[in-house]
């Protein structure tokens, strides 16, 4: 594969002030015309499938009236099947691509956006330059190729802006979409395919009165991470989805900025979780909630077939208390605290939809009669258990303290920079490290303010061995610890205020930059990131 002439990180911030400024309220246009190659397909690459995806400007109509002016990804198929791409036209969302495990696939990425940007391969396991590191970013014009085979195993993985310093900006105006990978061992399940697979993307959005994205970014925005004021479900507000009487299977996205949700059916149904981040779990289990976090997916089986015609059911996203204790006052959460809508030394939330709020995401109505034609496994696929004993660190974890402080969101004290590397971000290839996100656990609280966390891992899953939590937190922690699942492999984890997380992941096959960083995509945007070099 062919080093990009991005390696030097040339005209880093060039459009910064182009992107800031534009990425909602850029003009309704489009460039026309070719493209400055920077990269070029390589010669020993065959690809089974080839798509060619560009970022462009584009009106959407979303709300009734005047279109909204968004960034979108359109793609085409150059080689292979029609149905791997489904533009999502009428929407923001950006391209679903269907894609299964061992195909050699090429993404020829244009940017036609009048700013930087680049493109990272949520969840996948990639090669180091293929996975949309920063110091990638296009500009305008330029093109990316992305050549990989699919490693992953059967799964809802997805694809977002990942720009130095306006990654929020960039996925809030459009630029994100999914990924989805099947295998041999999931198609053998015989679960619920085609219509009855539906992918739910859930979003929040503000509007002005012209129907235009509104952005804020003043510092309590931040701090606390965006907030919007409509729950956009596929990019639509107040989504009714029609069903049959018959099993679905529901792949949840939670692709916010920073809005977590506690979701759980309105008439007490227990909800019944068949897979996480990296795909399909050992066995289903059922939750009277789910906690899910930006970043992080979910999949669900429902079963309507009991349900008599014209009954509707709400998918909601219950009250809870992310709430850090310090003499006895919350920095933020959903009783009294900063994200509750409550002051907290004089700032008010600034959101009309506060996090840890009680409100609708997604009304279902069953409208018509089918044969189900499915049931559910008790058992979904095989998964092997990471054991501690064979990190190469095991008696020594790797601690990353998760702090806001300074007005800055830092990692171990640091704040993001490109070729940073410190001796403790270096990792051995093909090795397996015992990993520690701890959000205060320990004494002191690491800062003046703590706030959950949802922390990703560029590269292979993790799995979750621990989470424990300190006596100052064990009150607001209560209202979410049912909702975290432990088990399978995953790429993004929330810690709470007061909790360390305790994970294992492989750093195997490829070596090169990978990061890691808080997928609050304001805290990433304000320097809570940084890299591992896996050598």
């Amino acid at each position: 594969m062919n080093t990009t002439t991005n390696l030097q990180r040339r005209k880093l911030l060039k459009y910064a002030a182009l992107g800031i400024a534009g990425a909602v309220t850029y003009p309704s246009w489009a460039q026309t015309g070719g493209f400055v190659s920077v990269n070029r397909p390589s010669d020993g690459f065959s690809a089974d499938v080839e798509i060619e995806l560009t970022m462009n400007t584009a009106e959407i109509a979303i709300l009734t009236g005047q279109k909204t002016r968004v960034w979108k990804v359109t793609g085409k198929v150059n080689k292979g099947s029609p149905g791997v791409l489904d533009n999502n036209e009428g929407t923001y969302l950006a391209p679903t691509l269907r894609l299964k495990k061992g195909q050699k696939v090429r993404l020829i990425l244009n940017n036609n956006l009048p700013a930087q940007s680049i493109l990272h391969w949520h969840g996948m396991h990639v090669p180091s330059n293929m996975d949309g590191n920063p110091m990638y970013a296009l500009d305008q014009g330029e093109t990316y190729i992305y050549e990989f085979e699919i490693l992953n195993r059967a799964g809802t993985y997805w694809y977002h802006a990942h720009t130095h310093s306006v990654t929020a900006r960039q996925v809030y105006s459009g630029l994100a979409g999914l990924f989805i990978v099947s295998d041999d061992q999931e198609q053998a399940l015989n679960l619920p395919e085609g219509d009855y697979d539906v992918p739910l993307v859930i979003q929040d959005r503000s509007f002005d009165s012209q129907n235009q994205l509104v952005y804020s970014a003043h510092m309590m925005q931040r701090m606390q991470g965006f907030l919007g004021e409509q729950i956009m479900v596929n990019g639509r507000p107040d989504k009714v989805l029609p069903v049959a009487t018959r099993a679905y299977r529901f792949r949840l996205l939670n692709g916010s900025n920073s809005r977590i949700y506690k979701l759980a059916w309105n008439d007490g149904t227990p909800i019944t979780v068949i897979g996480v981040d990296g795909g399909l779990l050992g066995s289903p289990e059922q939750h009277q909630y789910v906690m899910l976090s930006p970043g992080e997916r979910l999949e669900l089986w429902m079963d309507f077939s009991e349900r008599t015609l014209g009954t509707e059911l709400t998918l909601r996203s219950l009250q809870f208390d992310a709430a850090s204790h310090r003499g006895g006052m919350g920095m933020m959460g959903g009783r009294g605290g900063m994200m509750g809508g409550g002051m907290m030394g004089g700032m008010m939330s600034v959101s009309a939809l506060p996090s840890g709020s009680d409100y609708p995401v997604l009304k279902i109505r069953v409208d018509r009669k089918e044969e189900n034609k499915h049931s559910l496994p008790k058992s979904l696929t095989p998964i092997t258990a990471l054991q501690i004993k064979n990190a190469a660190n095991a008696t020594q974890p790797k601690t990353i303290a998760l702090s806001m402080q300074h007005m800055s969101a830092l990692l171990n004290g640091r704040s993001y920079k490109m070729n940073d590397i410190q001796p403790d971000e270096i990792i051995p290839v093909n090795s397996l490290q015992l990993i520690e996100f701890d959000n205060g656990f320990g004494d002191g609280m690491h800062g003046m303010m703590n706030m959950p966390h949802p922390m990703h891992m560029h590269g292979e899953q993790f799995q979750i061995i621990k989470r424990e939590v300190n006596s100052r937190s064990s009150d607001s922690y209560a209202t979410v610890s049912s909702g975290f699942i432990q088990s399978g492999w995953k790429d993004t984890v929330l810690v709470m205020p007061g909790e360390k997380v305790t994970v294992l992941k492989p750093f195997n096959d490829f070596k090169g930059l990978f990061m890691y960083h808080c997928h609050n995509l304001e805290h990433e945007d304000m320097g809570m990131m940084r890299d591992f070099l896996v050598k």
